[in-house]
Parts: C-alpha cells; sequence; structure tokens
C-alpha cells in the first residue's frame, strides 16, 4: 500500500494562509475620535476617546486621542458619540396619514414596497442603526431586511415580525373595517388565529416566510376600525401555544397591549415583551418584574394619536374617539412603570408618527420621569437585551458591531440634542457625517 505525503499539501496551506494573514495584517483600520463618549453600561459621560474599527467591529476603545495609523481618521473631537440606536417599535411598511385607511385597498404590494425603501433610510439618518419592525400588513420587511443585509439599500438592521398574529376581528385583522362581501374569513396563513392548533400554524407560517419574532395583538388596539380599544382578544391558552411554538423556532414574541386583562393573560403565557401597556395596573407591573418582561412605552405613538383626533377628518369616526382617550394615557404609565423598575425598552411607534422622527420619544420619555441616561440606555442596551444580541450591540465596547452615532451636545444634560444627529456609521460604514 502506498501512503501519500500530505507535506506538500500542508504547506501549500500554511503559505496561503501565511499570505492571507499579511495582507490582513496590512489593512488599516478606521480610527474615530470622539471628544466625549456615552457609555450606557456605567451611566456615564466620558471625555475624549477613540474608536478603532475593523472589519464592522470595534476593535478597541481608548481614553484620549490616540494616535493609531489607519485608512481613515474621523474627527468628531466637537461631538458626543453613543452605540447606535435602537428602536425597539417600528413600522417600516407604513405611515400614517387620513388616506390610510384608503390605502389598504388603493395601493399595491409593489407601492408598499417603494416607500417602505425611503422609511428605512430615513430611520437609519436618525441615528437608528437597528429595529424591530413589529407588523407589517403587507409582508415586505423581509425582503426590506434582505436587501438591507445586502447592501442593496441603505436601513437599520431589521429584525421584523412580518405580519402581526389577531384573533377574529381583533386588531391585526387586516379585513377590519372591509365590506362584508371583502372580509372572507382570513385564517393562519393571512395572521388570524382561533384556538391553540392555528396559533401553531400560524406561528410555524411566520418562521417560513422568514420572519425574526412574532407578533400579537393582546387586546384591541386604537387604530383598528372595530370598537374596542383594550379589550382583551386572546385566551391565554391561545397565547401559550404561541409562546411556546416561537419558542421552538428561536423567536420570541411582542405583545401588544393596551388593557390590563390582555396584558396579564400575555406575560402569565410568557411573552417576551409589552408594547403599548396604556392602561398597565399594580398587577400586571408585579407580574412583568416576576416574569422579567421587557416594557416598549411608545409614547411618541399615543401623543401622535391623541393630537390627530382633534383634527376633523383625519380618523375613521370608529377611530377617533379611541384615539382621543387612550393615546394621553401612555407617558403617565411609562413614568409609573420605570418607578416601579420594570425593564424599559426604547420604541416609538414610527410609522404611525413618521418615520425619522424616532428621537422624540427621547423627550417624552424625560417629561414622563424617566432620566435622560436611563432614556439612552434603553435606546442602546436594553433594547440589545430584549432582541438578544447584548453580546454584540448595545454599548461602545471591543468585539461589539460598530454602530456609532454622534450629537453636538450632551445628551444627558439636554436630550433634545437626539435630534440632531450628525454622524451615523453602521457596521463600520459611514452613513452620515458633520
Amino acid at each position: 500500500m502506498i501512503r501519500r505525503s500530505r507535506r506538500p499539501l500542508a504547506t501549500a496551506l500554511c503559505s496561503i494562509l501565511a499570505v492571507a494573514g499579511a495582507a490582513g495584517a496590512l489593512a488599516e483600520p478606521l480610527v474615530v475620535h470622539c471628544g466625549k463618549l456615552v457609555d450606557v453600561r456605567q451611566g456615564e459621560v466620558l471625555g475624549p476617546h477613540t474608536l478603532v474599527v475593523e472589519d464592522g467591529l470595534i476593535a478597541a476603545v481608548e481614553a484620549g486621542r490616540t494616535r493609531r495609523a489607519a485608512a481613515e481618521v474621523v474627527d468628531l473631537g466637537d461631538y458626543v458619540c453613543l452605540p447606535g440606536l435602537m428602536d425597539m417599535h417600528t413600522h417600516l411598511s407604513s405611515q400614517l396619514s387620513p388616506m390610510s385607511f384608503v390605502d389598504r385597498v388603493r395601493l399595491n404590494v409593489a407601492d408598499v414596497a417603494y416607500r417602505s425603501v425611503v422609511y428605512a433610510e430615513r430611520t437609519l439618518m436618525a441615528g437608528f442603526t437597528t429595529v424591530r419592525d413589529v407588523g407589517d400588513g403587507a409582508g415586505v420587511t423581509v425582503a426590506l431586511r434582505n436587501a438591507v443585509n445586502a447592501g442593496v439599500i441603505k436601513g437599520p438592521r431589521i429584525f421584523t415580525a412580518g405580519r402581526a398574529l389577531a384573533t377574529t376581528g381583533g386588531h391585526a385583522d387586516p379585513t377590519n373595517g372591509l365590506r362584508f362581501e371583502l372580509m372572507g374569513d382570513p385564517g393562519p396563513a393571512e395572521g388570524v388565529i382561533n384556538g391553540a392548533d392555528d396559533a401553531r400554524k400560524a406561528v410555524r407560517q411566520r418562521y417560513k416566510e422568514g420572519a425574526d419574532l412574532i407578533k400579537i395583538t393582546a387586546t384591541g388596539g386604537v387604530l383598528s376600525v372595530a370598537k374596542s380599544g383594550q379589550n382583551p382578544q386572546f385566551t391565554e391558552e391561545e397565547i401559550r401555544a404561541v409562546v411556546d411554538t416561537a419558542r421552538d423556532y428561536g423567536m420570541h414574541v411582542a405583545a401588544h397591549a393596551h388593557g390590563a386583562e390582555g396584558m396579564k393573560r400575555a406575560i402569565r403565557a410568557g411573552v417576551r415583551s409589552i408594547e403599548h401597556g396604556t392602561l398597565m395596573d399594580d398587577e400586571a407591573i408585579r407580574l412583568m418584574k416576576e416574569h422579567g418582561t421587557f416594557y416598549v412605552p411608545t409614547i411618541l405613538a399615543g401623543e401622535f394619536v391623541a393630537e390627530k383626533a382633534a383634527e376633523e377628518g383625519y380618523f375613521p369616526e370608529l377611530v377617533r374617539p379611541k384615539a382621543a382617550a387612550i393615546g394621553p394615557q401612555i407617558l403617565a404609565t411609562a413614568g409609573r412603570a420605570y418607578r416601579a423598575g420594570v425593564k424599559i425598552a426604547f420604541g416609538t411607534d414610527s410609522g404611525v408618527s413618521p418615520h425619522g422622527e424616532n428621537y422624540r420619544e427621547f423627550a417624552l420619555m424625560v417629561e414622563a420621569g424617566i432620566p435622560a441616561m436611563a432614556a439612552l440606555t434603553a435606546a442602546t442596551l436594553t433594547a440589545a437585551e430584549l432582541l438578544g444580541v447584548e453580546e454584540e450591540a448595545g454599548t461602545l465596547e471591543a468585539g461589539r458591531w460598530a454602530d456609532v452615532v454622534a450629537v453636538p451636545e450632551d445628551p444627558t444634560a439636554d436630550v433634545t440634542t437626539m435630534g440632531r444627529v450628525a454622524f451615523v456609521m453602521k457596521g463600520g460604514v459611514v452613513y452620515k457625517r458633520p
């Protein structure tokens, strides 16, 4: 038997690897000099720091303005650097207007898709490098996410739920408000479920379509053409079937909820986050702390719909009183939840309010009694924890994604500076400069 020596092959491989390593060693990093740096983990605003960026990651964070051989140096000496911002409640495929309710039957999927490209870029340029999209009636955000990831279009990293799940007539039933012959009887494929078996099938359908997470509408909603904005719309058994099946497929569940009873059913069933939480009571707060449930307040959406409810003709008459009654209450609820120690992750419901104005949530959080640093942490480290990417994102630390934004003032002294983002980097790529 002839034994063939593997030494020539091994030698060749070593040579190739050595050349590749040398080439990699020659590639110089990008260096960012920050006048100040927000350390959200420690809750401090630090002095000058230098960020070294390689291969889309932060390779080093160095105190002071250090000298480095670099392919490019970005001088942000007059700016304050923060981790890329994260919005945990967006709807990138739409934007509310008086035409929105007509657009449901007027626009083609392609129309919705083209608009979503604009909304995604606006969101990124506002400093939000990562978002959750929690409800997409047209089914386009999976493709939007893929196009962003492929570098075809500009936008934030998108974690999408695809179509939200509702019960018949519930908040995300896509046929609400249509005439009878158009309503039909939508099922799990359209995101409408009745019973545990339907729940499991709907989750598996979202998985098949490429969703990253699941969104349910545990209670009525403000903007659906239906009477109640707060009644519970899922049984606890149905929610548990959704949560258990989602867990099998590596997904978490976000629950839209305004009313306390629907909220409590969702928390007990194991959802990851409560969205809006308007009428949260003491028992719901206790359950959220007990189960470690995240709260995404979306104060901005509440303020926006309350304002528009005063405009004649902006909303259908069935929607208008709900917007006027429920919207203004979210601000006080958010403050109470923060004081009680509930984990708060930043979310705006942008798509209700205009895309690119996500920053307005920061000022509203502060108005609710949430300190500016806590609001910034909610939009960075806590949001990363909600997504389960806290080892990759949410802080300016070595080994994290090179997602960096910069603003002209210290946001802990004046949080409105978050509306003046001058620099945006995502994954080591600069999208906006001073």
